[in-house]
Protein backbone atom coordinates (compact mmCIF):
# COMPACT_ATOMS: atom_id res chain seq x y z
CA UNK A 1 0.00 0.00 0.00
CA UNK A 2 1.35 3.46 -0.86
CA UNK A 3 0.75 6.67 1.09
CA UNK A 4 -2.11 7.83 -1.11
CA UNK A 5 -4.01 4.56 -0.65
CA UNK A 6 -3.34 4.59 3.09
CA UNK A 7 -4.72 8.07 3.63
CA UNK A 8 -7.75 7.30 1.45
CA UNK A 9 -8.51 4.28 3.62
CA UNK A 10 -7.96 6.23 6.85
CA UNK A 11 -10.49 8.92 5.87
CA UNK A 12 -13.40 6.55 6.51
CA UNK A 13 -12.10 4.90 9.70
CA UNK A 14 -12.62 5.27 13.43
CA UNK A 15 -9.17 5.45 15.02
CA UNK A 16 -8.16 5.31 18.68
CA UNK A 17 -4.78 6.82 19.55
CA UNK A 18 -3.54 5.76 22.98
CA UNK A 19 -1.59 8.33 24.92
CA UNK A 20 -2.02 12.09 24.70
CA UNK A 21 1.46 13.55 24.71
CA UNK A 22 4.14 15.28 22.66
CA UNK A 23 4.71 12.34 20.30
CA UNK A 24 1.06 11.44 19.66
CA UNK A 25 -0.40 14.93 19.31
CA UNK A 26 0.90 15.45 15.74
CA UNK A 27 -0.60 12.06 14.82
CA UNK A 28 -3.99 12.97 16.30
CA UNK A 29 -4.06 16.24 14.37
CA UNK A 30 -2.83 14.58 11.17
CA UNK A 31 -5.49 11.87 11.23
CA UNK A 32 -8.17 14.48 11.90
CA UNK A 33 -6.95 16.50 8.92
CA UNK A 34 -7.18 13.38 6.75
CA UNK A 35 -10.86 12.96 7.66
CA UNK A 36 -10.68 10.16 10.22
CA UNK A 37 -12.85 10.05 13.33
CA UNK A 38 -10.28 10.12 16.12
CA UNK A 39 -10.60 9.01 19.73
CA UNK A 40 -7.77 10.34 21.91
CA UNK A 41 -7.36 7.89 24.80
CA UNK A 42 -5.37 8.36 28.00
CA UNK A 43 -5.39 6.94 31.53
CA UNK A 44 -4.87 10.42 32.99
CA UNK A 45 -7.63 12.86 33.89
CA UNK A 46 -8.37 16.03 31.95
CA UNK A 47 -6.77 18.07 34.74
CA UNK A 48 -3.57 16.01 34.57
CA UNK A 49 -3.30 16.39 30.80
CA UNK A 50 -3.97 20.12 30.90
CA UNK A 51 -4.43 22.45 27.92
CA UNK A 52 -3.37 19.75 25.46
CA UNK A 53 -6.73 18.03 26.06
CA UNK A 54 -8.57 21.26 25.16
CA UNK A 55 -6.42 21.71 22.07
CA UNK A 56 -7.06 18.31 20.52
CA UNK A 57 -10.75 18.36 21.48
CA UNK A 58 -11.14 21.71 19.75
CA UNK A 59 -9.46 20.17 16.67
CA UNK A 60 -12.19 17.52 16.56
CA UNK A 61 -10.92 14.55 18.57
CA UNK A 62 -13.18 12.74 21.05
CA UNK A 63 -11.56 12.22 24.47
CA UNK A 64 -11.64 8.95 26.40
CA UNK A 65 -9.93 9.50 29.75
CA UNK A 66 -9.49 7.74 33.09
CA UNK A 67 -8.86 4.16 34.17
CA UNK A 68 -11.36 2.69 31.68
CA UNK A 69 -9.94 4.54 28.68
CA UNK A 70 -9.38 1.27 26.75
CA UNK A 71 -12.61 -0.48 27.69
CA UNK A 72 -15.15 -1.33 24.97
CA UNK A 73 -13.48 0.65 22.20
CA UNK A 74 -15.66 0.31 19.10
CA UNK A 75 -13.15 1.44 16.47
CA UNK A 76 -11.45 0.12 13.34
CA UNK A 77 -7.83 0.73 14.36
CA UNK A 78 -6.03 1.18 17.67
CA UNK A 79 -2.63 2.86 17.65
CA UNK A 80 -0.88 1.89 20.86
CA UNK A 81 1.73 4.18 22.35
CA UNK A 82 5.32 2.80 22.43
CA UNK A 83 5.32 2.37 26.20
CA UNK A 84 2.10 0.34 26.21
CA UNK A 85 2.44 -3.42 26.54
CA UNK A 86 1.39 -5.25 23.38
CA UNK A 87 -0.13 -7.96 25.60
CA UNK A 88 -2.49 -5.76 27.61
CA UNK A 89 -5.80 -7.66 28.11
CA UNK A 90 -7.74 -4.80 26.52
CA UNK A 91 -5.58 -4.94 23.37
CA UNK A 92 -5.78 -8.75 23.21
CA UNK A 93 -9.57 -8.47 23.50
CA UNK A 94 -9.63 -5.85 20.72
CA UNK A 95 -7.66 -8.10 18.36
CA UNK A 96 -10.07 -10.97 19.04
CA UNK A 97 -12.95 -8.67 18.01
CA UNK A 98 -11.21 -7.95 14.69
CA UNK A 99 -9.90 -4.51 15.57
CA UNK A 100 -6.47 -3.79 14.07
CA UNK A 101 -3.91 -2.99 16.79
CA UNK A 102 -0.82 -1.30 15.44
CA UNK A 103 1.59 1.57 16.15
CA UNK A 104 2.85 4.67 14.43
CA UNK A 105 6.24 3.07 13.74
CA UNK A 106 4.76 -0.13 12.28
CA UNK A 107 2.69 1.83 9.77
CA UNK A 108 5.61 4.12 9.00
CA UNK A 109 7.86 1.15 8.16
CA UNK A 110 5.18 -0.19 5.79
CA UNK A 111 4.88 3.14 3.93
CA UNK A 112 8.40 4.59 4.04
CA UNK A 113 10.08 4.79 0.60
CA UNK A 114 13.53 5.77 1.94
CA UNK A 115 16.49 3.78 3.30
CA UNK A 116 15.88 3.10 7.00
CA UNK A 117 18.59 2.83 9.67
CA UNK A 118 17.19 1.58 12.99
CA UNK A 119 18.95 1.35 16.35
CA UNK A 120 17.94 -0.63 19.42
CA UNK A 121 19.67 -1.81 22.59
CA UNK A 122 19.54 -1.46 26.35
CA UNK A 123 22.01 1.45 26.42
CA UNK A 124 23.45 3.89 23.91
CA UNK A 125 20.47 3.96 21.54
CA UNK A 126 19.88 7.71 21.44
CA UNK A 127 23.51 8.76 21.10
CA UNK A 128 24.14 6.15 18.39
CA UNK A 129 20.98 7.15 16.53
CA UNK A 130 22.05 10.79 16.67
CA UNK A 131 25.60 10.00 15.53
CA UNK A 132 24.37 8.04 12.51
CA UNK A 133 22.05 10.91 11.58
CA UNK A 134 24.79 13.52 12.04
CA UNK A 135 27.22 11.54 9.88
CA UNK A 136 24.68 11.15 7.09
CA UNK A 137 23.84 14.87 7.27
CA UNK A 138 27.54 15.76 7.14
CA UNK A 139 27.70 13.71 3.93
CA UNK A 140 24.99 15.94 2.48
CA UNK A 141 22.08 13.50 2.79
CA UNK A 142 18.51 14.52 3.62
CA UNK A 143 17.85 12.78 6.95
CA UNK A 144 14.66 12.27 8.97
CA UNK A 145 15.12 11.27 12.63
CA UNK A 146 12.43 9.80 14.88
CA UNK A 147 11.02 6.82 16.74
CA UNK A 148 11.71 6.41 20.43
CA UNK A 149 13.92 9.51 20.27
CA UNK A 150 10.68 11.51 20.38
CA UNK A 151 9.67 12.69 16.93
CA UNK A 152 6.74 10.92 15.19
CA UNK A 153 7.59 10.28 11.55
CA UNK A 154 4.25 9.20 10.12
CA UNK A 155 3.00 12.81 9.82
CA UNK A 156 6.09 13.49 7.66
CA UNK A 157 5.64 10.48 5.35
CA UNK A 158 4.33 12.51 2.38
CA UNK A 159 7.54 14.57 2.36
CA UNK A 160 10.00 11.65 2.52
CA UNK A 161 11.59 10.78 -0.83
CA UNK A 162 13.18 7.48 -1.94
CA UNK A 163 16.63 9.10 -2.01
CA UNK A 164 16.31 10.31 1.61
CA UNK A 165 17.51 8.52 4.73
CA UNK A 166 15.53 7.77 7.88
CA UNK A 167 17.24 7.07 11.23
CA UNK A 168 15.03 5.74 14.03
CA UNK A 169 15.56 4.65 17.60
CA UNK A 170 13.41 1.65 18.51
CA UNK A 171 12.51 0.42 22.00
CA UNK A 172 11.61 -3.15 22.90
CA UNK A 173 7.99 -2.01 23.24
CA UNK A 174 7.97 -0.77 19.65
CA UNK A 175 9.77 -3.82 18.29
CA UNK A 176 7.70 -6.51 20.00
CA UNK A 177 4.90 -6.35 17.41
CA UNK A 178 6.82 -5.23 14.32
CA UNK A 179 6.86 -7.48 11.29
CA UNK A 180 9.15 -5.42 9.08
CA UNK A 181 12.83 -4.72 9.66
CA UNK A 182 15.05 -1.82 8.55
CA UNK A 183 17.61 -1.74 5.76
CA UNK A 184 20.35 -1.25 8.36
CA UNK A 185 19.66 -2.75 11.81
CA UNK A 186 21.88 -1.87 14.77
CA UNK A 187 21.87 -3.54 18.21
CA UNK A 188 24.09 -1.66 20.65
CA UNK A 189 23.84 -4.19 23.52
CA UNK A 190 21.27 -6.16 25.49
CA UNK A 191 21.16 -6.26 29.31
CA UNK A 192 18.29 -6.59 31.81
CA UNK A 193 15.88 -3.66 31.45
CA UNK A 194 12.14 -2.89 31.58
CA UNK A 195 11.45 -6.07 33.52
CA UNK A 196 8.64 -4.22 35.28
CA UNK A 197 6.68 -4.38 32.00
CA UNK A 198 8.04 -7.37 30.05
CA UNK A 199 6.91 -10.66 31.53
CA UNK A 200 10.51 -11.91 31.70
CA UNK A 201 14.00 -11.42 30.26
CA UNK A 202 13.28 -13.84 27.40
CA UNK A 203 10.42 -11.68 26.14
CA UNK A 204 12.67 -8.61 26.31
CA UNK A 205 15.43 -10.32 24.31
CA UNK A 206 12.99 -11.66 21.71
CA UNK A 207 11.57 -8.15 21.24
CA UNK A 208 15.06 -6.78 20.57
CA UNK A 209 15.78 -9.61 18.13
CA UNK A 210 12.77 -8.56 16.07
CA UNK A 211 14.82 -5.72 14.58
CA UNK A 212 16.67 -8.23 12.37
CA UNK A 213 14.24 -11.14 11.93
CA UNK A 214 12.46 -9.60 8.92
CA UNK A 215 15.50 -8.34 7.03
CA UNK A 216 16.44 -9.68 3.58
CA UNK A 217 19.63 -10.53 1.71
CA UNK A 218 20.26 -6.87 0.79
CA UNK A 219 20.18 -5.61 4.37
CA UNK A 220 22.96 -4.81 6.84
CA UNK A 221 23.08 -5.89 10.49
CA UNK A 222 25.45 -4.34 13.05
CA UNK A 223 25.96 -6.25 16.32
CA UNK A 224 27.98 -5.74 19.49
CA UNK A 225 30.51 -8.60 19.55
CA UNK A 226 31.45 -7.81 23.17
CA UNK A 227 27.93 -8.47 24.42
CA UNK A 228 27.02 -12.15 24.79
CA UNK A 229 23.31 -11.78 24.05
CA UNK A 230 23.80 -9.43 21.10
CA UNK A 231 26.55 -11.62 19.67
CA UNK A 232 24.16 -14.59 19.74
CA UNK A 233 21.91 -12.78 17.22
CA UNK A 234 24.46 -13.52 14.45
CA UNK A 235 22.77 -16.77 13.51
CA UNK A 236 19.62 -14.86 12.54
CA UNK A 237 21.32 -12.41 10.16
CA UNK A 238 20.12 -12.78 6.58
CA UNK A 239 22.15 -10.07 4.85
CA UNK A 240 25.49 -8.39 5.43
CA UNK A 241 26.79 -8.97 8.96
CA UNK A 242 29.05 -6.38 10.60
CA UNK A 243 30.15 -6.10 14.22
CA UNK A 244 32.05 -3.83 16.55
CA UNK A 245 34.33 -4.46 19.51
CA UNK A 246 36.22 -2.51 22.15
CA UNK A 247 38.16 -5.67 23.09
CA UNK A 248 39.45 -7.32 19.91
CA UNK A 249 40.02 -6.93 16.20
CA UNK A 250 37.07 -7.95 14.03
CA UNK A 251 37.16 -9.08 10.39
CA UNK A 252 34.11 -7.11 9.28
CA UNK A 253 33.32 -4.10 11.41
CA UNK A 254 34.78 -1.41 13.64
CA UNK A 255 37.22 -2.03 16.49
CA UNK A 256 39.53 -0.27 18.94
CA UNK A 257 43.23 -1.12 19.07
CA UNK A 258 45.48 -1.04 22.13
CA UNK A 259 46.83 2.36 21.16
CA UNK A 260 43.38 3.95 21.20
CA UNK A 261 42.79 4.07 17.42
CA UNK A 262 39.41 3.25 15.93
CA UNK A 263 39.58 1.04 12.82
CA UNK A 264 37.11 -0.21 10.24
CA UNK A 265 37.78 -3.60 8.65
CA UNK A 266 35.69 -4.32 5.57
CA UNK A 267 36.10 -6.96 2.88
CA UNK A 268 39.72 -7.66 3.76
CA UNK A 269 40.83 -4.03 4.01
CA UNK A 270 41.57 -2.35 7.34
CA UNK A 271 41.19 1.43 7.54
CA UNK A 272 42.34 3.42 10.60
CA UNK A 273 39.70 6.10 11.21
CA UNK A 274 40.83 8.28 14.13
CA UNK A 275 42.22 8.25 17.66
CA UNK A 276 39.77 8.13 20.53
CA UNK A 277 41.09 11.53 21.70
CA UNK A 278 39.54 13.02 18.54
CA UNK A 279 36.08 12.27 19.98
CA UNK A 280 34.64 15.32 21.72
CA UNK A 281 32.33 13.48 24.13
CA UNK A 282 33.53 11.65 27.26
CA UNK A 283 33.66 7.98 28.12
CA UNK A 284 34.45 4.48 26.86
CA UNK A 285 30.78 4.00 26.10
CA UNK A 286 30.91 6.89 23.64
CA UNK A 287 33.94 5.36 21.93
CA UNK A 288 31.77 2.26 21.60
CA UNK A 289 28.90 4.38 20.25
CA UNK A 290 31.25 5.69 17.54
CA UNK A 291 32.36 2.17 16.62
CA UNK A 292 28.69 1.27 16.29
CA UNK A 293 27.85 4.26 14.12
CA UNK A 294 30.91 3.79 11.91
CA UNK A 295 29.89 0.19 11.17
CA UNK A 296 26.37 1.35 10.32
CA UNK A 297 27.31 4.17 7.91
CA UNK A 298 30.38 2.62 6.29
CA UNK A 299 30.05 3.05 2.53
CA UNK A 300 27.45 5.79 2.98
CA UNK A 301 29.71 8.37 4.68
CA UNK A 302 33.35 9.28 4.01
CA UNK A 303 36.07 8.82 6.64
CA UNK A 304 36.68 12.57 6.52
CA UNK A 305 33.07 13.34 7.47
CA UNK A 306 33.09 10.71 10.22
CA UNK A 307 36.12 12.49 11.74
CA UNK A 308 34.42 15.89 11.42
CA UNK A 309 31.40 14.67 13.38
CA UNK A 310 33.66 13.19 16.09
CA UNK A 311 35.42 16.51 16.62
CA UNK A 312 32.31 18.70 16.41
CA UNK A 313 29.50 16.70 18.05
CA UNK A 314 29.07 17.89 21.66
CA UNK A 315 26.71 15.13 22.78
CA UNK A 316 23.01 14.59 23.42
CA UNK A 317 21.19 16.33 26.27
CA UNK A 318 21.00 14.35 29.56
CA UNK A 319 23.94 12.07 28.63
CA UNK A 320 26.94 12.98 30.82
CA UNK A 321 26.01 16.54 29.92
CA UNK A 322 28.23 19.16 31.54
CA UNK A 323 25.94 21.61 33.34
CA UNK A 324 28.23 24.10 35.08
CA UNK A 325 31.23 24.59 37.32
CA UNK A 326 30.63 26.39 40.59
CA UNK A 327 33.24 26.99 43.29
CA UNK A 328 35.53 24.55 41.51
CA UNK A 329 32.90 21.76 41.48
CA UNK A 330 31.76 20.35 38.12
CA UNK A 331 28.16 19.17 37.75
CA UNK A 332 27.05 16.61 35.14
CA UNK A 333 23.54 15.58 34.08
CA UNK A 334 23.37 11.87 33.14
CA UNK A 335 19.62 11.48 33.69
CA UNK A 336 19.38 9.08 30.73
CA UNK A 337 21.09 6.49 32.98
CA UNK A 338 17.89 4.69 33.91
CA UNK A 339 19.57 1.29 34.33
CA UNK A 340 22.60 0.04 36.30
CA UNK A 341 24.59 -0.68 33.13
CA UNK A 342 24.16 2.90 31.98
CA UNK A 343 25.28 4.23 35.36
CA UNK A 344 28.36 1.99 35.18
CA UNK A 345 29.22 3.57 31.83
CA UNK A 346 28.74 7.02 33.32
CA UNK A 347 31.00 6.32 36.28
CA UNK A 348 33.73 4.93 34.02
CA UNK A 349 33.77 8.20 32.07
CA UNK A 350 35.45 9.99 35.00
CA UNK A 351 39.06 9.50 36.09
CA UNK A 352 38.42 10.30 39.77
CA UNK A 353 35.90 9.48 42.49
CA UNK A 354 32.60 11.35 42.22
CA UNK A 355 29.59 12.37 44.24
CA UNK A 356 26.78 10.27 42.76
CA UNK A 357 23.07 11.07 42.88
CA UNK A 358 21.03 7.91 42.25
CA UNK A 359 17.71 6.19 42.90
CA UNK A 360 14.19 6.39 41.52
CA UNK A 361 11.45 4.18 40.11
CA UNK A 362 11.90 0.42 40.48
CA UNK A 363 12.15 -1.47 37.15
CA UNK A 364 12.98 -4.71 39.01
CA UNK A 365 16.57 -4.77 37.75
CA UNK A 366 19.26 -6.02 40.19
CA UNK A 367 21.76 -3.44 41.40
CA UNK A 368 24.49 -5.89 42.46
CA UNK A 369 26.36 -5.65 39.10
CA UNK A 370 26.72 -1.90 39.66
CA UNK A 371 28.02 -2.18 43.23
CA UNK A 372 31.75 -2.81 42.48
CA UNK A 373 31.88 0.30 40.30
CA UNK A 374 30.20 2.38 43.01
CA UNK A 375 32.70 1.23 45.66
CA UNK A 376 35.57 2.00 43.29
CA UNK A 377 34.40 5.28 41.71
CA UNK A 378 32.13 7.00 44.27
CA UNK A 379 33.14 8.98 47.37
CA UNK A 380 29.60 10.03 48.40
CA UNK A 381 26.42 8.24 47.31
CA UNK A 382 23.17 10.19 47.69
CA UNK A 383 20.06 8.04 47.25
CA UNK A 384 16.37 8.92 46.96
CA UNK A 385 13.21 7.27 45.71
CA UNK A 386 11.73 3.76 46.09
CA UNK A 387 15.01 2.02 45.11
CA UNK A 388 17.21 3.76 47.69
CA UNK A 389 17.21 0.83 50.12
CA UNK A 390 17.92 -1.74 47.39
CA UNK A 391 20.86 0.24 45.99
CA UNK A 392 22.25 0.78 49.49
CA UNK A 393 21.97 -2.95 50.27
CA UNK A 394 23.69 -3.91 47.00
CA UNK A 395 26.61 -1.55 47.61
CA UNK A 396 27.06 -2.52 51.24
CA UNK A 397 27.10 -6.22 50.33
CA UNK A 398 29.92 -5.74 47.78
CA UNK A 399 33.15 -7.43 48.84
CA UNK A 400 35.13 -4.20 48.37
CA UNK A 401 32.82 -2.04 50.46
CA UNK A 402 34.09 -0.82 53.81
CA UNK A 403 32.23 1.33 56.30
CA UNK A 404 32.00 4.85 54.89
CA UNK A 405 33.65 3.99 51.55
CA UNK A 406 31.60 5.26 49.91
CA UNK A 407 29.58 7.25 52.40
CA UNK A 408 25.89 6.59 51.75
CA UNK A 409 23.13 9.07 52.63
CA UNK A 410 19.44 8.65 51.82
CA UNK A 411 17.42 11.79 51.11
CA UNK A 412 13.72 12.57 50.73
CA UNK A 413 13.97 13.87 47.15
CA UNK A 414 16.26 14.68 44.25
CA UNK A 415 16.13 18.33 45.27
CA UNK A 416 17.45 17.44 48.73
CA UNK A 417 20.19 15.30 47.13
CA UNK A 418 21.27 18.26 44.96
CA UNK A 419 21.36 20.60 47.97
CA UNK A 420 23.35 18.12 50.05
CA UNK A 421 25.80 17.46 47.19
CA UNK A 422 26.38 21.20 46.89
CA UNK A 423 26.93 21.50 50.63
CA UNK A 424 29.38 18.58 50.83
CA UNK A 425 31.35 19.10 47.60
CA UNK A 426 34.73 20.85 47.66
CA UNK A 427 36.77 22.40 44.84
CA UNK A 428 37.90 19.73 42.39
CA UNK A 429 34.92 17.44 43.03
CA UNK A 430 32.56 16.07 40.38
CA UNK A 431 28.83 15.75 41.06
CA UNK A 432 26.88 13.56 38.66
CA UNK A 433 23.21 12.65 38.42
CA UNK A 434 23.29 9.07 37.11
CA UNK A 435 20.26 7.43 38.76
CA UNK A 436 20.41 3.75 37.58
CA UNK A 437 16.59 3.91 37.70
CA UNK A 438 13.65 5.27 35.74
CA UNK A 439 12.16 8.59 36.80
CA UNK A 440 8.49 7.71 37.13
CA UNK A 441 8.41 7.95 40.93
CA UNK A 442 8.76 11.72 40.71
CA UNK A 443 8.98 12.83 37.05
CA UNK A 444 7.14 11.95 33.81
CA UNK A 445 10.38 10.94 32.07
CA UNK A 446 14.17 11.11 32.30
CA UNK A 447 14.24 14.38 30.33
CA UNK A 448 12.03 16.14 32.90
CA UNK A 449 14.29 14.80 35.66
CA UNK A 450 17.37 16.08 33.84
CA UNK A 451 15.88 19.51 33.25
CA UNK A 452 14.94 19.72 36.93
CA UNK A 453 18.50 18.83 37.91
CA UNK A 454 19.98 21.45 35.56
CA UNK A 455 17.60 24.14 36.78
CA UNK A 456 18.47 23.47 40.42
CA UNK A 457 22.21 23.30 39.72
CA UNK A 458 22.17 26.53 37.69
CA UNK A 459 20.34 28.25 40.57
CA UNK A 460 22.83 27.16 43.25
Amino acid sequence: MDCKQFWENISSKKIALCGIGISNTPLILDFLNKGARVYACDRRSREEIGELADRIEEAGAELRLGNDYLSDLEVDIIFRTPGMSFNLPELTSARKKGIAVTSEMEVFFDLCPATIFAVTGSDGKTTTTTLIAEMLKKQGKTVHVGGNIGNPLLPEIDNIKPEDFVVVELSSFQLISMRKSPDVAVVTNVAPNHLDIHKDMDEYVEAKKNIILHQNAFSRTVLNYDNEITNSFKEYVRGQSLGFSMERRVKNGAWLDEGGYLHMSYRGIDAPIMHRNDIAILGDHNVENYLTAISAVWGYVSTENIRKVAKEFAGVEHRIEFVREKDGVKYYNDSIASSPTRTIAGLKAFDKKVILLAGGYDKHIPFEPMAPYVTEKVKLLLLCGPTADAIEAAVMSDENYSDGCPEIIKTASLEESIELAHKRAVSGDIVTLSPACASFDAFPNFAARGKFFKEKVNNL
